[in-house]
């Protein structure tokens, strides 16, 4: 049953939030706080673990890469990757008995669902959010992505007493549950709303400005730059401490930093060029990826969770933001290329941390290299795009 067929923008934040709660929170992230209780529960190691975030990158790519089949309905894109991420979260329960690369499978179909929701959100959001006149309210919607990892995160630091598989379920009802409020509260895709093809003049204008190739290449930079703190920081802090209320606290921090950094970016930096947002985020990011490299202890990982946290969805958002600017009528084909380059980027870096670790590095050294290049990388892809207009 759908409500009725013109929602408000507070409706249409609140759906876009969700989705992204569902997707990135639990069908992206949910393997990080994992990761390091199914290692104690002796169904996972290092090696696999790391093939697995890799697993559910490529499946990021994949899904970026496919996205455009939405571009004439991205609500149905939108339901079925939302629905595709409750079952493969539901299947990670059932991995301690089967096949070691049953997880790899789950966690790629994961990562295909996470990238058409965050596409297909974007692109059904962003343009009624406009035809609204509440583009301005368009940052709210990235709020999601802090608040799943925030509630997963907390779910699992919180039951970290519990075995993994039991959290896997637990995280499969609440995707679940967001998925059906989403369903219901998407309007008929019959519906076509007065005036809107009117404003379509006014969409189809293209905006000011080039470079698209940069911001490809940029957003892929920051795919890579993010990555190692957002997959392994737990695991980091499982190395100098065991307790699970202890170690488990890094991700529901970052979480936290990121619900409420974009919060804030959207209230106060709502005005500003979108490219300077970007390069500022990505500015703080890599202060946070250098952190841990002068030294290793918790303050320092809790400080570059809530740097990195703090700052990689509101370059999400402003990133995103920014390709709706420069392709107002059809933003899914720049949207899908830049979150494909941004999968890139994630793939690269588990699989240099696993590449340097199966060398004469330990795998902390290997980590150390990695969020090295990260913080180099960061650095002058935020130069870049602070300067060129």
């Amino acid at each position: 049953m759908n409500t009725p067929a013109a929602p408000s923008h507070r409706r249409i934040i609140l759906i876009g939030l969700v989705a992204l709660a569902v997707a990135m929170g639990v069908g992206r992230f949910a393997f990080t706080p994992l990761m390091p209780l199914m290692m104690r529960d002796a169904t996972l190691d290092v090696a696999t673990g790391a093939e697995w975030a890799a697993a559910n990158y490529v499946g990021y790519l994949v899904g970026a890469l496919s996205a455009p089949w939405f571009a004439a309905n991205p609500q149905r894109g939108l339901q079925l990757g939302l629905m595709g991420v409750a079952v493969s979260t539901l299947g990670m329960a059932g991995v301690d008995h089967s096949p070691a690369w049953s997880g790899g499978w789950l966690r790629g179909v994961s990562g295909i669902c996470s990238a058409w929701v965050l596409v297909c959100a974007s692109s059904w959001c962003l343009p009624e959010l406009t035809r609204l006149q509440a583009a301005a309210k368009s940052g709210w919607i990235y709020a999601g992505v802090g608040t799943g990892i925030a509630l997963t995160g907390t779910l699992t630091w919180l039951g970290g007493h519990q075995l993994a598989w039991v959290l896997w379920i637990e995280l499969a009802l609440l995707a679940a549950m967001g998925s059906a409020y989403v369903r219901w509260a998407l309007p008929s895709s019959s519906h076509v709303t007065p005036g809107h093809a009117a404003n379509a003049s006014l969409l189809n204008t293209p905006s000011k400005g080039g470079h698209s190739r940069g911001l490809i290449l940029c957003y892929g930079a920051f795919g890579y730059g993010y990555i190692v703190p957002a997959t392994f920081l737990p695991t980091m802090a499982r190395q100098l401490v065991d307790d699970p209320l202890i170690f488990g606290l890094t991700w529901p921090l970052f979480g936290l930093a990121a619900a409420l950094s974009v919060a804030l970016a959207a209230r106060g930096l709502a005005h500003w060029p979108r490219r300077q947002v970007w390069a500022l985020a990505q500015a703080v990011m890599a202060m946070g990826t250098l952190i841990p490299l002068l030294q290793q202890s918790l303050w320092t990982l809790t400080l570059s969770a809530m740097l990195v946290g703090g700052t990689f969805m509101v370059a999400t958002m402003a990133g995103l933001q920014l390709a709706r600017e420069r392709m107002p009528a059809n933003p899914t084909p720049l949207l899908a290329r830049m979150t494909g380059a941004f999968a890139a980027g994630q793939i690269a870096g588990p699989l240099l941390v696993r590449l340097m670790a199966t060398q004469d590095l330990t795998q902390a050294a290997a980590l150390q290299w990695a969020s090295g290049l990260a913080t180099l990388i960061l650095m002058v892809t935020s130069v870049w795009l602070w300067r060129v207009k």
